[in-house]
C-alpha cells in the first residue's frame, strides 16, 4: 500500500459458513477423519482474508500454498448485498461486486459482518475513485445484426 491508500476494512468469511460440515462432523465424532476435515475447513476459512483499502480489494487465501489476488476498485461497476436467512440471523451477509476486470468479473465478499455498511463504504470509495480518475462507463447495450 502506498501513502495515499488506507485500510477501510479487513476480515474473513464467518465460520458460520461451515456450520453444516461442523454439525455433520460432530455427529460422526466417533470417527477420527471428520474431525480433521472440520479442522481443515476451519483453517481454510480462517486463512481467507479480505482487505479493503481506499483503492483496491486484496484477497489472500490458502493454508499451505497462499494466493493473493487484487481488484482495483475503480473497475467495480455495481455493488450489491445478499443476506440469506441463515446468515441474517447472525448479522452477516455477502457483498457482491460486478467489475470490468477480465480476471475477476464478479467478486463476492462472503459472510461478512455489517455487510450493508461495507457495501455503502465501497460504493462511496468507488464513486470517489472514478471521479478522481475521470473514469466513465460506456454501455453499448446489446448489438443486433
Amino acid at each position: 500500500m502506498d501513502a495515499q491508500e488506507t485500510l477501510i476494512w479487513e476480515g474473513s468469511p464467518s465460520q458460520w459458513t461451515n456450520f453444516k460440515l461442523f454439525f455433520i462432523c460432530g455427529l460422526l465424532a466417533f470417527l477420527i477423519v471428520p474431525i480433521f476435515i472440520a479442522l481443515w475447513r476451519w483453517l481454510e476459512t480462517r486463512k481467507h482474508v479480505y482487505r479493503v483499502t481506499t483503492q483496491r480489494i486484496i484477497i489472500t487465501q490458502g493454508v499451505l500454498t497462499r494466493r493473493t489476488d487484487q481488484l482495483e476498485l475503480y473497475r467495480a461497476k455495481d455493488a450489491s448485498m445478499l443476506e440469506p436467512f441463515w446468515l441474517r440471523i447472525f448479522k452477516l451477509g455477502h457483498v457482491d461486486l460486478v467489475t470490468s476486470d477480465p480476471t475477476t468479473p464478479t467478486l463476492r465478499l462472503q459472510a461478512v459482518p455489517n455487510a450493508a455498511s461495507l457495501r455503502e463504504q465501497l460504493r462511496n470509495v468507488i464513486e470517489t475513485l472514478r471521479v478522481s480518475k475521470g473514469i466513465r462507463e460506456l454501455d453499448l447495450g446489446e448489438v443486433r445484426l
